[in-house]
């Protein structure tokens, strides 16, 4: 009887945000062999990411928000840096750096040996529309999601070592 009563309680907290998401955006990642979506879905305190993507090299990926949502050049850096908070005199990039103020930063993604990557997550540093609080992603000029071609350490200045950019998602 306790295990059913426990399957229903997680049941009800995964249906609960189902019915209070405000809005769905997506976009499709480009690069070099590399295709794939992003959905970035509103939620009452962040957003959840969507993450499905092939043609990556197997292992760790750094992800992050970026400022702009322009992917247009081939180097990706018309994307800008991550998102953060406007007006702060300096942004500290890291998961796990105590004095970060990086609004776009994320955990890491992992590609199997098939170059595929899947993933959900889960951020409270933005928002869709910034009704929040938090910085906004479809503000006036957008945002891109960028993925690292390596691991993001969550703490190294400024991207983490995160490397080159090998592709990018403007979310619409």
């Amino acid at each position: 009887m306790r295990t059913f009563m426990l399957a229903t309680a997680a049941l009800a907290l995964t249906a609960a945000p189902l019915t209070a998401l405000a809005d769905s955006h997506s976009g499709e990642f480009k690069g070099t062999g590399i295709s794939g979506t992003v959905t970035v879905i509103d939620a009452p305190k962040g957003v959840v990411l969507k993450i499905e993507v092939a043609g990556l090299t197997p292992g760790w990926h750094g992800i992050h928000f970026h400022e702009k949502g322009d992917c247009g050049d081939e180097k990706f850096t018309n994307a800008g840096a991550h998102v953060h908070e406007h007006g702060l005199p300096k942004v500290t990039h890291g998961l796990l750096n105590a004095e970060a103020n990086d609004s776009g930063d994320l955990p890491n993604i992992f590609a199997n040996t098939d170059g595929k990557a899947t993933a959900e997550i889960y951020s409270t540093l933005v928002s869709v529309k910034g009704a929040t609080g938090r910085p906004a992603l479809l503000d006036a000029d957008g945002a891109a999601v960028v993925i690292h071609a390596n691991a993001d350490d969550h703490t190294t200045q400024p991207i983490g070592g995160a490397g080159a950019r090998v592709a990018c998602a403007v979310i619409k």
